[in-house]
């Protein structure tokens, strides 16, 4: 597990959710695993300030993010709706939400009203297709479902496997035998 943070202060909101968005994709893009929680921290004034705790478990991975945006309003319940919609309009589809927040601030002498959102979630990668895997992937892929079926082969349909990874039945078949034979030089 690591603990990562992405903060940023500005007079502007808009700069202030630019900033953290930007960030984000620049330190999300280079970590592998998912988002496991986070924390949230928001707060406005003279100053908005926008902290983003993240908390990453690099089993598994996803693609992961954090999205911002803000919307002005005649009031509170008109901006946070704005800014709801945006941020739904944003969001990858199949996402899971980790962790949000939505914060509203007044100005003082022109009243005017300004709602923050802030979304932390995971997404799934893109799906690709059997036939685009590499033989490291097909055979990890095959390595678990034997695993799922006690190493026995025999369960599994070799014409309809290697249909799906557009190889031969031999291509299949060895790849087994090499599982099988990476199997016991483990146990051993």
């Amino acid at each position: 597990m690591e603990l990562v943070a992405i903060q940023s202060e500005s007079v502007n909101i808009e700069d202030c959710v630019k900033n953290i968005v930007s960030k984000s994709q620049d330190l999300l893009s280079s970590k592998h695993g998912i988002i496991y929680s986070s924390k949230i921290h928001l707060t406005f004034g003279a100053f908005m300030n926008l902290t983003v705790t993240l908390l990453l478990d690099p089993n598994g991975n996803t693609r992961k993010g954090v999205l911002a945006d803000y919307s002005p309003g005649k009031h509170k319940e008109d901006a946070i709706q704005k800014t709801l919609e945006k941020l739904n309009a944003k969001l990858p589809r199949s996402a899971k939400i980790v962790d949000f927040e939505i914060g509203t601030y007044t100005t003082p002498v022109t009243r005017r009203t300004y709602a923050v959102g802030v979304v932390v979630y995971n997404a799934p990668l893109e799906i690709k297709s059997f036939t685009e895997y590499t033989i490291k992937e097909r055979r990890e892929l095959l390595a678990k479902v034997l695993e799922n079926f006690n190493y026995n082969p025999r369960v599994l349909n070799i014409s309809e496997i290697a249909r799906m990874f557009g190889v031969s039945r031999d291509s299949i078949y060895y790849d087994i035998e090499q599982i099988l034979r990476d199997r016991k030089g483990t146990i051993r």
